[in-house]
């Protein structure tokens, strides 16, 4: 087994992957790309691990959770010294998802955010995209609601298997 002082922020990493996400328990930390930074920071009092996060939107209610659940999955493999702060700039995007998150999300039953854009702008939620139904593979969709199960979803409807269904939203 490997010593705490020993531990490197790539093995931080691995750690984190365990973390689920409480609004999607099929993603982790690292999935969603709301990990930012790994530092390990050399201490008279032992090693500290700082973990910078960013919420999918400012105010997510799921942070606090997250936050907690980071410190436990790193207190069970004996750190006693972590810091984990939250960083509001720059915003978070999807383009941090990883892919492997992406294919989690659709697996679930959610669409993953499109990958045509390259820049979120206000106009991109002026006009309806064309959002794939992660149920039947189909393009003849519906946007219900701007707001799905939680604000970084917005709620569609596939008009051919009729299954509704969670977006993730681009931004």
């Amino acid at each position: 087994m490997m010593k705490v002082q020993d531990i490197q922020e790539t093995e931080v990493r691995q750690i984190l992957e365990i973390v689920m996400d409480p609004e999607v328990p099929v993603l982790s930390v690292v999935d969603l790309g709301i990990i930012r930074n790994v530092e390990i920071i050399q201490s008279s009092d032992g090693n500290i691990v700082r973990c910078t996060i960013t919420p999918t939107y400012t105010g997510c209610p799921a942070m606090d959770v997250i936050s907690m659940n980071i410190r436990f999955a790193l207190l069970e493999l004996g750190f006693k010294n972590i810091q984990i702060k939250t960083v509001l700039s720059p915003a978070w995007t999807t383009d941090w998802m990883t892919e492997e998150g992406k294919q989690k999300l659709k697996a679930y039953g959610i669409a993953p955010p499109n990958p045509q854009h390259t820049v979120c702008t206000p106009d991109a939620f002026q006009k309806e995209e064309a959002v794939q139904c992660p149920h039947c593979n189909l393009y003849h969709t519906t946007l219900i609601s701007r707001f799905g199960s939680t604000a970084c979803k917005a709620l569609y409807k596939c008009e051919d298997c009729k299954e509704p269904f969670d977006y993730f939203k681009c931004h």
